[in-house]
């Protein structure tokens, strides 16, 4: 769920149908739907937020069956511990309030957006089976497990993972990782990989980066190709 502005949002019942002009000018994909009509829900596409008025509050459960991914806005009209007690058994994810108008509910829409953004895996993540990078934060994970990389193992994992499923040379990988020709007749690069795999597999996971030989190393989920890339 992205939950931001532009995103689908779903209005059901009149109070909610009434806060459309504010919401359209706020950037937000409108759709309008009958509350006793469910296929008037998802007839423009699956929303990400559902606003609903009061009177379409038997609508709730029904809708979080539909779809369990959408966050349901119920009106509660003016707040109270009650109020907010009967939001949340009618099956609702937050409420509301119509009686301070639109603002209310654009800055729920704008805290849902906000939740969602966090809870959103980075756009920039490399995955490979259960194994992750992420280059923005240096982050690396195998499963749950977060792994200490020393910055040339990073680095060399990193550059596997960008050309994960192709074989790459020493040269390529010499260039790339050290940046020059230093250590070409060394064990530099299988010192390295042993590092990796060793941490990698350090829970018992299966081996991702694959010695194919002659030819260099490939990191992948299954049997490598049986050629290097070009080197670039």
């Amino acid at each position: 769920m992205s939950g931001g502005a532009g995103s689908p949002l779903l209005l059901l019942g009149a109070e909610a149908i009434a806060q459309a002009p504010r919401l359209e000018a706020s950037g937000y994909q409108v759709q309008l739907g009958d509350p006793q009509d469910p296929a008037s829900w998802t007839a423009a596409g699956t929303p990400d937020l559902v606003v609903l008025a009061a009177e379409a509050t038997g609508a709730v459960r029904a809708l979080r069956q539909a779809m369990p991914g959408a966050v349901l806005l119920l009106d509660i009209g003016r707040d109270s511990v009650a109020a907010r007690a009967g939001c949340l058994c009618a099956g609702a994810h937050d409420f509301w309030l119509s009686g301070i108008g639109a603002s209310d509910l654009l800055q729920r829409l704008r805290l849902h957006a906000k939740v969602a953004a966090k809870a959103a895996p980075p756009p920039n993540r490399l995955t490979l089976a259960d194994l992750s990078l992420v280059p923005s934060r240096h982050e690396v994970r195998r499963g749950p497990r977060s792994l200490a990389l020393t910055a040339r193992e990073y680095a060399l994992l990193l550059y596997l993972m960008q050309h994960s499923g192709a074989v790459l040379s020493r040269d390529q990988i010499l260039k790339a990782v050290w940046h020059d020709q230093q250590g070409a007749a060394s064990n530099v690069i299988e010192v390295y990989v042993r590092y990796l795999r060793q941490k990698l597999e350090e829970g018992g996971e299966r081996r991702l980066i694959h010695t194919v030989r002659g030819q260099g190393y490939c990191l992948s989920d299954g049997p490598p190709p049986l050629h290097p890339i070009p080197p670039r």
